[in-house]
């Protein structure tokens, strides 16, 4: 069986052995507060659409943590099954986050996790933890128990 060159294994992997990103997605606008070298891994490892996706996660995140008061309480979506009303969510939100930074490579996900950490801060700052959550927010449908996002006091709970 013939030996697959390691240049090809990081390709298909997604992890780039410290190379710059091309020029292209050198040039595109920077994705909300990451620094610009990571924003272009970013725009490079997750394509363009992608990257818009994380920018618009990423402002919805800041958007619930900038709403005036000083206890913030996450509301349940109306819809949880459409994609787009799931995103009234902030914990969806903060899931899908997730998933971009663990696609990103090694670089861009570092910056990323910087940013993550500051707005996670803040989140639990101003939200309450939920001492006994419903059911639908202690574990998915396979079991697994959630993140600490979705055991807040939520406004209905």
């Amino acid at each position: 069986m013939p030996r697959s060159r390691p240049g090809a294994l990081r390709a298909e992997r997604g992890t780039y052995g410290g190379r710059r990103a091309p020029a292209w997605a050198r040039e595109l606008p920077p994705l909300d507060r990451l620094p610009p070298a990571a924003s272009a891994e970013a725009h490079w490892a997750l394509t363009c659409p992608d990257a818009a996706d994380l920018l618009i996660l990423l402002v919805s995140y800041r958007a619930f943590l900038d709403r005036p008061g000083d206890r913030l309480r996450p509301a349940a979506s109306e819809c949880p099954a459409c994609p787009g009303c799931a995103r009234d969510d902030v914990a969806v939100v903060r899931d899908e986050l997730a998933d971009a930074y663990r696609a990103l490579p090694p670089g861009a996900r570092v910056a990323l996790g910087r940013v993550l950490a500051r707005l996670d801060a803040e989140f639990r700052r101003r939200t309450l933890p939920d001492p006994d959550p419903p059911a639908a927010h202690r574990t998915d449908w396979r079991g697994n128990p959630y993140a600490w996002w979705h055991r807040r006091l939520y406004e209905d709970g």
